[in-house]
């Protein structure tokens, strides 16, 4: 028996420029991996130098049997000052898009991956409003040189996590910790995101628009149902509504939090962990697209990233191959589900946690660059080209 997947379904990878890119010195990321106060372990480097390697990294998805393939574009290359647009790197850009539509593959184009240009930092950041217009104007001049090319567009990448993690924990840039501060932020970005759809809707081209959202299966313990609601309400839901006018919703989920009345838990006893501290819980996919289709009032979504950090290749294909059947169970229900990508292509700069966790479905060797498909590129490769999963593997 299979598990079949509707007809154009997406079966795609992700990377995202700063972590496999290399060289992306003008941003604020950059800085904070050389402070030494920071949370970084280590400095990003030539990352997997994708920025010259791209030709073969795309060639390669498309041999494994992907039809799309997410990736971002590097504002602090295209702008690297305000208002100076690099035509060179337009280019590059383009021409990235061009070897994905040559090799068979639709390009879903993300604007902000977690990094902001040093000279947006240094006029104020995402915690001064003009930001959101300086974004909406590098969007509209990159859809103008991309636009025709786009297959999907992501306006921000997990925007709740920049705000969060940058304005509230204090363990990205620019390392604030400020309830208050966080939520001024997030109205900030939103207004940005707005701006930002409209200007691709502008064109050229007519690629769908949306955001993608860091969304965890968040369950309550022992009483914790308000303070799990007061948690996800400022992380999640303020941008769920606020993408209920958009063409699609990215859900991007790794696994469940469980929240108690004084706040977040550790891991449960006895439950599998991945290398990034995550208990190891597919089912948390199924329930966060759920929850996604019902907050945003039945928007279109694409799994835009979901994967595990292992150096157990098995354990990611059952992760995987779990998380699915949970996705044939939301299309079964008529959610509609459009897609699913794979966090990530390549082995890759893992933000604070540097190159230690392996998020990929090809490993990389940093000395060499040479890459190497792992077991589940070949298997996932397999359930994209059959559009179909077996059922006795669930």
């Amino acid at each position: 028996m299979r598990i079949e997947f509707p007809e154009g379904f997406l079966w795609g990878t992700a990377t995202a420029a700063h972590q496999v890119e290399g060289g992306n010195w003008n941003n604020d990321w950059w800085m904070w991996e050389h402070d030494p106060t920071s949370t970084a372990v280590e400095p990003s480097g030539d990352a997997v130098d994708h920025y010259h390697r791209y030709p073969e990294d795309i060639a390669l998805l498309a041999e494994l049997g992907f039809n799309t393939y997410r990736f971002s574009i590097e504002w602090s290359r295209i702008e690297p000052e305000r208002g100076e647009f690099s035509q060179a790197e337009l280019d590059h850009y383009r021409r990235m898009c061009g070897a994905c539509r040559d090799n068979g593959i639709a390009p879903i184009v993300t604007f902000h991956h977690f990094t902001t240009p040093r000279w947006v930092t240094h006029e104020g950041g995402w915690e001064e409003p003009d930001t959101a217009g300086r974004f909406a104007g590098y969007v509209e001049k990159t859809t103008a040189a991309l636009g025709d090319l786009m297959g999907w567009a992501c306006t921000f990448n997990e925007p709740n996590v920049v705000a969060t993690m940058g304005y509230l924990a204090g363990v990205f840039p620019p390392g604030r910790r400020d309830p208050q501060l966080r939520r001024a932020v997030n109205d900030i970005i939103i207004d940005a995101h707005h701006q930002a759809v409209a200007a691709v809707r502008a064109g050229p081209g007519d690629a769908p628009v949306g955001l993608t959202l860091a969304m965890t299966d968040w369950q309550a313990v022992d009483g914790g149902e308000e303070r799990r609601d007061r948690i996800r309400r400022n992380y999640e839901d303020v941008y769920l509504e606020a993408a209920r006018q958009d063409d699609f919703i990215g859900v991007q989920t790794y696994s469940r939090s469980r929240v108690g009345p004084d706040g977040v838990l550790d891991a449960e006893e006895g439950v599998e962990l991945t290398q990034m501290g995550y208990e190891f819980w597919p089912d948390a996919l199924e329930a966060t697209i759920r929850r996604a289709w019902e907050v945003t009032d039945g928007l279109p979504i694409v799994v835009t990233e979901n994967g595990i950090g292992t150096d157990d290749d098995t354990r990611r294909i059952a992760y995987i191959t779990q998380a699915l059947g949970g996705v044939r169970r939301c299309l079964d229900d008529g959610i509609d589900l459009r897609g699913y990508t794979c966090w990530s292509a390549m082995d890759n700069f893992e933000w604070a946690y540097g190159y230690r966790p392996t998020f990929g479905i090809i490993s990389v060797d940093r000395e060499t660059q040479v890459r190497t498909p792992k077991p589940s590129a070949h298997w996932l490769g397999g359930v994209a080209q059959a559009n179909a999963l077996d059922a006795d593997t669930l």
